[in-house]
């Protein structure tokens, strides 16, 4: 098992306080309605495809209407991010490094297109991970998107790191096994594999591969 693909929000950082800031400023702008969002709300929704979220927290719009304002919501989160980074776990970048020493590594998010770039940037991982889609690039269920990311690369076997049931339940589609990070936003039933902290995720793959 040489292929890790990786889950971003609630795995490898914690955005939500950013990202509520740039969206609560977007649909003031575009609404005139002050969201109140934060946080501990984004946690409970980060996961989700960005339609599903933009149905939730923008329920009463038209789609057309709905459309433009999470349009918005992503235009100035990106902004926001471009000056100020999520906070990653404790390790994680170490252990990213760590594994980039004999692993491929992957990511596929459910994010708008240009939210992995931003992240790899932050942690000075942009030439360890070797490919990533999102669901701004495919418009796929997250696994199908993994289903594609692992053709495109020619890969017949990997692991997934997540930390929510739609990982679970996209792992399933794609047929592959999924770490849990406990330590994330979600709470996953009867995962293949539980870490509780990120930096226990090398001794794992090499407990898997003497398997």
């Amino acid at each position: 098992m040489k292929n890790i693909i990786f889950d971003i929000d609630g795995t490898l950082w914690d955005s939500t306080d950013v990202v509520a800031e740039s969206w609560n400023e977007a649909i003031l702008e575009k609404t005139g309605v002050k969201a109140n969002l934060d946080g501990d709300k984004l946690k409970k929704l980060f996961g989700k495809t960005m339609d599903e979220i933009g149905r939730i927290i923008l329920p009463d719009l038209d789609d057309e209407k709905r459309a433009e304002v999470c349009k918005a919501c992503y235009d100035y989160e990106d902004a926001y991010l471009e000056k100020k980074s999520g906070t990653f776990y404790d390790g994680v970048i170490d252990t990213l490094n760590k594994l980039a020493e004999n692993y491929n590594l992957y990511i596929v998010s459910n994010c708008q297109v240009g939210y992995i770039e931003t992240t790899l940037r932050y942690a000075n991982m942009t030439d360890k991970v070797k490919d990533h889609l999102c669901y701004g690039d495919t418009g796929l269920h997250k696994g199908e998107t993994i289903k594609l990311l692992m053709k495109n690369n020619n890969i017949d076997e990997a692991i997934y790191v997540g930390d929510t049931q739609g990982d679970f339940e996209a792992c399933e589609i794609a047929g592959i096994p999924m770490i849990f990070a406990n330590y994330g936003f979600g709470k996953v039933e009867n995962p293949a594999y539980i870490i509780n902290d990120i930096k226990e995720l090398p001794a794992l793959m090499d407990e898997l591969n003497k398997k």
